[in-house]
């Protein structure tokens, strides 16, 4: 059973469709990539999977469909999520911003959550920092170890690697696939760095003015030309069209 289906979700916000008639599944002990150009529609899918925006359609967890479940109640199911603008609390510590999200893992797991989050994306150094003490990248690293500490079953990151310069992104992209390697969550990944989507998800979804236009592992989407032209506009030029989608010319 899938632990996530998406089944021809559709937000609208007034007249403007953001998310149209979208349909694809999250396998459990997955990692999933969520691309496109910029207002694709891949932050709308994060807020209606999150319960953060309504949507018509259906959604499911582990086969229940939640479409009618606050965000209240699929985060204690599970579903746990970053944002584009970091959203930390500036007055707290890096340490005490996860703990606001702490949450034992399931199997009563004695390692603490905050210092099990701190460790796995190798911000302890700064936990008794504070989030303006940081660099960019160190502070987006902080929320993705504050989402951990809540012990996500489904961890939905938006934008986590802007700001990380390169060798930084690829460090973090073998942080997130230990992580899903060892069970610790399944992630779907929502970033304009495609390189690293390629590089680390099993499975890339593409979307482009709010509709899914591609589907499957890297090597297939990183070839179909939907995806050049939704990132080029134009399917006449392999060579440039490859290196857009993290393809090697």
């Amino acid at each position: 059973m899938s632990l996530l289906e998406l089944d021809r979700t559709t937000v609208r916000y007034g007249g403007v469709t953001a998310a149209d008639s979208v349909s694809f599944t999250v396998e459990p002990g997955s990692l999933v990539g969520l691309i496109g150009p910029n207002g694709a529609g891949k932050t709308t899918m994060i807020d209606a999977i999150t319960g953060m925006a309504r949507c018509s359609g259906d959604i499911r967890l582990d086969g229940q469909s939640i479409v009618s479940w606050p965000a209240h109640r699929r985060s204690r199911a599970g579903i746990v999520r970053t944002f584009q603008s970091l959203e930390l609390f500036m007055d707290l510590t890096v340490r005490e911003n996860l703990q606001t999200y702490a949450r034992s893992r399931a199997g009563g797991a004695s390692t603490d959550p905050v210092e099990y989050a701190l460790e796995q994306m190798d911000v302890g150094w700064a936990a008794d920092s504070y989030p303006a003490e940081l660099s960019a990248g160190s502070a987006r690293l902080v929320s993705v170890a504050r989402a951990l500490a809540a012990s996500p079953r489904l961890l939905l990151l938006d934008e986590p690697a802007a700001g990380l310069d390169a060798g930084e992104s690829q460090q973090f992209g073998a942080k997130l696939r230990r992580l899903v390697d060892e069970g610790v969550a399944t992630v779907l990944l929502v970033d304009h760095d495609v390189d690293l989507i390629m590089n680390i998800c099993d499975d890339v979804q593409v979307l482009d003015f709010g509709r899914r236009i591609a589907s499957g592992p890297p090597e297939v989407v990183r070839e179909d030309p939907e995806v050049a032209r939704a990132y080029l506009g134009t399917g006449s030029d392999t060579e440039s069209a490859e290196s857009s989608v993290g393809g090697t010319s």
